[in-house]
């Protein structure tokens, strides 16, 4: 008799399932997953060594494009790296925007996870909801920094500018009426930070539609309860970090157990699952919006009775202001020689990791004193986690290969670079 063998299916390139590009061998037994074999490199993009020919804020809004939906959190660690290496003090005001902005981010994160891993596995309105609270969200982006993604907002040393007193306002078009834009305009009467509160009130409201389509539902959980199970042990030597990590039972959060910014004043919880199934992950990416929603509440508290200086005075590292920039020479010297040739920086080495939405986000900066990066290395916490598909997969089905990689919440970005 004939002998069965496994046959390969190429699974990709191009999987709706990905950011980016994958491109999944499959060698299957029937629709059985025995192995699987990501490809990957097909959205590199040499950031690494770019960083190498360019001054040290030229190579920042490279660290924007490279997990492209959680751009001010790897903003975040390369400005960190760099200020480790300066030795420079962030102004306090600075240093709760960012840690409110990173925050604000791991929403954006997490709400395009959801709804790409909902409609991934067959939940197709979830993409609406969530896509509508990212909208504003990006509204917030870009009315700090004037861009809706790729905003460049953290600086060395502090940010790009302070929060703005006023938001953009919708105008009448032929498209929309008077009553129409008066409603949309509602909450944008007041200040960037009243425009936060705004939306913090409503989110978790939001979060609990999120939670009514899918938590109870049972082609949800069919979907996702005993898919890609990762053992406590495994999940640590695997290198899994952030959600991954904590879904299957380990509390493990940069944001507690080595705190950078202010984090340590920060009141929030880490949740943690208990199987380490792709269902527990979506409980703990569901549950981290909620801590995060509380810590940007906190943060805008704080910024609301604290004003002050948002970026450091000390004109080798960040330009000088507009006003002094164009009444003094010594200033102007100062801004041309920042925009031209950069700061130098001191030899030596560092590394700087965040808590980013995905997991432990590195940079790793050797510097050889001059204006470039001697060299430049990214730690991304992605790379791990698509590193253990195989193991994951073994024994799914195909289907389940989709809700596996969702879980992973892959963006190449970050792992190809």
């Amino acid at each position: 008799m004939a002998e069965i063998k496994n046959y390969t299916l190429n699974f990709g390139p191009q999987h709706p399932a990905a950011h980016g590009v994958l491109r999944l061998v499959l060698e299957l037994d029937g629709e059985v997953i025995q192995r699987a074999d990501p490809h990957i490199g097909l959205l590199h993009r040499a950031t690494e060594k770019l960083a190498e020919s360019k001054t040290y804020l030229q190579a920042l809004p490279y660290m924007d494009r490279l997990d492209y939906v959680s751009m001010m959190c790897n903003e975040h660690a390369y400005c960190l790296a760099i200020e480790k290496l300066l030795g420079v003090d962030v102004p306090e005001r600075a240093q709760y925007i960012r840690v409110m902005f990173s925050e604000l981010t791991r929403l954006l994160n997490h709400l395009l996870w959801l709804g790409a891993h909902g409609i991934d596995c067959g939940a197709m309105n979830i993409l609406i909801y969530c896509f509508r609270e990212r909208e504003d969200i990006f509204d917030m982006y870009e009315a700090v920094s004037g861009a809706r993604m790729h905003a460049a907002y953290f600086r060395p040393g502090g940010v790009y500018r302070d929060l703005p007193d006023t938001m953009p306002q919708y105008r009448v078009s032929r498209i929309k009426n008077q009553k129409a834009i008066t409603a949309l305009n509602q909450n944008r009467q007041g200040s960037l930070l009243d425009f936060i509160d705004d939306f913090c009130a409503r989110f978790p409201a939001n979060v609990d539609d999120y939670e009514t389509l899918l938590t109870d539902n049972r082609i949800w959980k069919q979907r996702t309860v005993g898919i890609g199970v990762v053992t406590p042990e495994r999940a640590l030597n695997l290198g899994f970090s952030g959600p991954m990590l904590r879904g299957s039972g380990i509390a493990w959060d940069l944001r507690k157990k080595q705190p950078y910014e202010v984090y340590d004043r920060m009141d929030f919880d880490v949740p943690v699952g208990v199987n380490g199934d792709t269902y527990d992950r979506y409980l703990v990416r569901i549950e981290e919006m909620r801590q995060s929603n509380r810590i940007v509440q906190q943060c805008s508290a704080w910024l609301r009775a604290n004003p002050g200086p948002v970026i450091t005075t000390n004109h080798k590292v960040a330009p000088p202001s507009r006003v002094d920039m164009k009444s003094n020479m010594e200033e102007l010297i100062h801004h041309f020689k920042l925009f031209t040739e950069g700061m130098h920086v001191p030899e030596g080495e560092a590394y700087a990791a965040v808590e980013h939405p995905k997991g432990e986000f590195g940079i790793y900066i050797v510097s050889d004193g001059a204006n470039k990066p001697y060299r430049l290395k990214i730690r991304p916490p992605g790379f791990s986690h698509l590193a253990a598909l195989d193991e994951m997969a073994r024994g799914h089905m195909i289907a389940d290969a989709v809700a596996i990689i969702g879980t992973m919440d892959i963006v190449f970005g970050e792992i190809d670079r």
